[in-house]
């Protein structure tokens, strides 16, 4: 009985890891695929950081929580950073180009325009302001 209790973690603790796994190479393709002449387009100014937000009109998460957290990190960063808001509906192509699935999504951005960390659902501010300070150190 012992056994198979231990045989059992053991596949839980493999299906997790796996898709651990998964989700961050996922991640990895999706910002090594990010093109970067779709930065210009989105309108991200070189030379500073940027967060490029993917929304749509009818997204409450959006609403209530990503685009509050996103001002709370405008007033906490000023002029350093550029937030960047796009309607998936009204930009498919954009949305296409950045392999947006679904809203909220947003992409840190570093001062070259290239792409560095990717936040499918609501990604909150203490997160965002460490993906921002973890590119401002490399």
């Amino acid at each position: 009985m012992e056994n198979l209790l231990f045989i059992r973690l053991g596949w839980a603790a493999a299906i997790v890891v796996t898709g651990v796994a998964l989700y961050l190479l996922i991640n990895r393709m999706i910002l090594a695929r990010s093109p970067r002449h779709s930065a210009s387009q989105a309108g991200i100014q070189p030379g500073k950081p940027a967060i490029l937000y993917f929304t749509t009109p009818d997204c409450s998460p959006c609403k209530t929580v990503q685009r509050p957290a996103l001002q709370h990190l405008r007033d906490r960063l000023g002029d350093e950073l550029q937030i960047i808001e796009i309607n998936a509906v009204d930009q498919p192509e954009l949305a296409r180009a950045w392999h947006v699935l679904s809203v909220p999504t947003t992409f840190v951005i570093d001062a070259e325009g290239q792409p560095r960390h990717v936040n499918h659902g609501i990604a909150g501010v203490d997160k965002l302001h460490q993906q921002i300070r973890q590119i401002n150190s490399v």
